[in-house]
């Protein structure tokens, strides 16, 4: 059986880039009985980016929300707050007295900031450590991420080598990372790829009259309404075309191609299609989020039963080191 870990930081509620591109292909991953799969909150990496409490509370109850809005199977997985499992914490320092300091300053997470070293805090330039906390603790297998996070495993692998190559005995699984050819980009309301960090992004959870102002303020050409389109060519058909069915992509394409169907027209399809689509997780996400002792409930059973494992690894390596 393999391992499977990955996590989501508590910045703000999910968006669609998010759900298509993680939430819902680690849901899938959990599924199979094959895997053992850690699915967590990573409130702990979220401090390094903001400070406000109750943004991180509240948006750390969004992420869960939406998981368990998406179908995850909480007794099929272990479901977690980074910040609740303490032990990640003691790995952290653990690692860090073993990691190479020319490691951690080549770090893109690092160097990308390092032209204002006074504005880098030192949670950012450890924050690899964190991350192969994370995953070294509970032995995992296997790690999905994107491209932007694949030196981060290799850091991991390289610590968890040396720790295992210094005490003669494998303390460590060594991790693979799995990067997904096919993982959907999904891009934003302004044509760069979905992000909080550039605002462009398509909350399906909004309330309809603020869903629909955001739809309707994806970028378009200036085509007349009478002309004919490409399809392929149109921010809103390549959302649509995410969504949608095959046979529904292909008449919103004839439309195009037809000519008299504007703009305002397809944005219209793809707010509804979302509303239809979604419908069942955005009733779910707001009965969780105004319910938040029934999800608290539910984090803290997968907290258990995650620290359970956690524990057992910080005994072991406690034993080795000599505390």
């Amino acid at each position: 059986m393999s391992r499977i870990l990955t996590g989501i930081q508590s910045t703000n509620i999910p968006h669609l880039g998010n759900i298509l591109g993680a939430v819902i292909p680690a849901i899938n991953l959990s599924k199979d009985t094959h895997n053992e799969s850690f699915l967590f909150i990573a409130d702990l990496h979220t401090l390094t980016t903001q400070k406000n409490a109750t943004f991180i509370k509240e948006s750390t109850y969004a992420v869960a929300a939406t998981w368990l809005a998406f179908g995850l199977d909480t007794n099929a997985c272990h479901f977690y707050r980074q910040s609740k499992i303490t032990e990640v914490c003691e790995l952290a320092w653990y690692l860090s007295c073993f990691a190479p300091y020319p490691m951690l300053a080549n770090a893109h997470s690092f160097k990308d900031k390092s032209s204002k070293l006074s504005e880098v805090k030192a949670g950012l330039f450890t924050y690899p450590i964190l991350m192969a906390a994370d995953i070294l603790l509970y032995d995992a297998h296997k790690v999905p991420v994107g491209k932007d996070q694949l030196q981060h495993i290799e850091i991991t692998r390289d610590i968890a080598q040396s720790i295992n190559q210094h005490y003669n005995k494998p303390i460590f699984t060594i991790p693979d990372a799995v990067l997904e050819n096919n993982v959907m980009v999904v891009p934003g309301i302004d044509g760069q790829k979905m992000s909080k960090s550039y605002n462009n992004f398509i909350d399906i959870f909004l309330p309809e009259k603020e869903l629909k102002k955001v739809i309707m303020s994806i970028q378009t050409d200036s085509t007349p309404i009478e002309a004919p389109k490409n399809a392929d060519t149109c921010l809103v058909f390549q959302l649509y075309k995410l969504l949608a069915v095959t046979n529904k992509t292909e008449e919103l394409k004839n439309k195009y191609e037809a000519g008299g169907f504007g703009y305002g027209h397809v944005k219209t399809e793809l707010y509804e299609l979302i509303l239809t689509k979604f419908e069942q997780q955005r009733k779910t996400f707001h009965q969780l989020i105004s319910n938040k002792s029934a999800l608290e409930n539910l984090l803290k059973d997968g907290e258990n039963k995650t620290k359970l494992v956690a524990q057992q690894k910080i005994k072991y390596l406690r034993d080795i080191i000599g505390y």
